[in-house]
């Protein structure tokens, strides 16, 4: 039984909130934090009544490194579980060293100045880490998180060597709106809009955004897709940990309505992150994009349709090339009903949960940064058919997506 800090009352860290309530032999103690409590308070307050948890909740600048380790090192949990903005993960882990806390996240460390995705910054604290005795557990959410857990799983049991590696999301669902994300806007938009790059022959090749695009049939009748190639941190890590891979590449889905109206605000400046002036006050597009656009956490209730996420992996076994699909399909409705959340904040707050779970009963816990993929993939993915999202594995006799 182990006391755990929540960082970040948006969708996902509601979804975490009541998946460790339901879990009170494994959580006993659990304090959601944020910079706005009110919002924790009302998390907290849905909890209760579908619970009869008690969690308690506290006011904290993430951003302010004496302000969160003096809370830290007052409360004293083991485990500091990170789903606030990529932008405040540096200070997460430093707070976490001072105050002597376990730390995981679920995306990696991003500068709030410069669009870009790198493990860089948090791999760089391994000595820092290891000499506290302590772990950080980086990227356990779906993708990255589920994503590297289904590669490291099918390369420990369908394979000797992995060559090819395609990790394809796609949210078939439909909230209703002309435009929305399914995230915070301001991570979305930065996220969807970056060079893409995929690794290749070893190293990392750079291309356009969305200038790869592909047909995908999801399983399970989730329907047909169109797929563009992007580049997702877990690329990073999984090549790295994977030295085999020859090709490694990440898809998501997307409607030609949104790419329409992405393409549109981008051309007229709302995407920027570089701040302009605006009546004697300095603006950041983008953020303001982000103020007029709908809520993620308030699509929930309309949205209608399934996620389907997986990994497609290539490889030798036996000396044979073998195609395998680990996939998992989430649906929007059953994660409304179940925790008031629409399946993006489900699929990335189950994971969050699974891997604090498998640090605080010390399953997952060495000192040092590590990503998902370098601890033992089967509890994780027998506690992701048990706490919510079940998984399948096929074989495939063909794969292709260079169209």
């Amino acid at each position: 039984m182990s006391k755990v800090m929540i960082i970040g009352a948006g969708g996902v860290g509601n979804v975490v909130t009541q998946k460790c309530a339901q879990l009170p032999d494994v959580f006993s103690d659990i304090i959601l934090a944020s910079r706005t409590e009110s919002k924790c308070k009302a998390i907290a307050e849905g909890v209760k009544e579908k619970t009869g948890v008690d969690i308690r909740t506290a006011q904290v600048d993430a951003d302010n490194v004496p302000e969160l380790a003096a809370l830290l090192k007052q409360e004293q949990p083991k485990l500091v579980i990170n789903v606030a903005l990529p932008y405040q993960d540096l200070t997460i882990m430093d707070a976490c060293l001072e105050a002597g806390v376990h730390y995981m996240d679920t995306a990696n460390y991003e500068p709030l100045d410069t669009a870009k995705f790198e493990y860089s910054w948090q791999w760089a604290y391994q000595d820092k880490f290891k000499d506290a005795g302590l772990t950080a557990l980086l990227g356990s959410g779906f993708d990255p998180g589920a994503t590297n857990v289904f590669t490291a799983y099918v390369a420990k049991h369908y394979f000797d060597e992995i060559h090819y590696l395609d990790i394809i999301d796609v949210n078939g669902g439909d909230h209703g709106y002309p435009f929305a994300t399914n995230f915070n806007p301001e991570i979305n938009i930065r996220e969807v809009t970056a060079e893409c790059r995929h690794w290749e022959n070893g190293e990392f090749v750079t291309t356009p955004a969305m200038s790869k695009k592909a047909a995908f049939t999801c399983p399970d009748n989730v329907g047909d897709y169109n797929i563009y190639r992007m580049y997702h941190e877990e690329l990073e890590s999984l090549s790295k940990n994977f030295p085999t891979l020859k090709r490694a590449q990440f898809w998501m889905s997307f409607s030609d309505n949104y790419l329409k109206h992405l393409e549109v605000l981008g051309n007229v400046g709302m995407t920027g992150i570089e701040p302009v002036e605006f009546e004697g006050q300095q603006i950041v597009p983008i953020q303001f994009l982000a103020k007029l656009l709908p809520d993620p956490s308030s699509l929930g209730p309309r949205t209608k349709g399934n996620t389907c996420i997986g990994t497609v992996v290539r490889g030798i076994k036996d000396g044979k090339e073998k195609i395998v699909y680990c996939y998992q399909i989430c649906n929007h409705e059953s994660c409304w009903e179940e925790v008031k959340s629409q399946a993006i904040s489900y699929t990335t707050g189950v994971p969050a949960m699974i891997g604090a779970k498998m640090m605080v009963e010390e399953k997952w816990l060495e000192p040092g940064v590590f990503n998902i993929e370098q601890f033992d993939p089967d509890p994780f993915m027998e506690a992701m058919n048990q706490y919510g999202l079940p998984w399948k594995v096929i074989e495939l006799d063909e794969f292709n997506l260079d169209q």
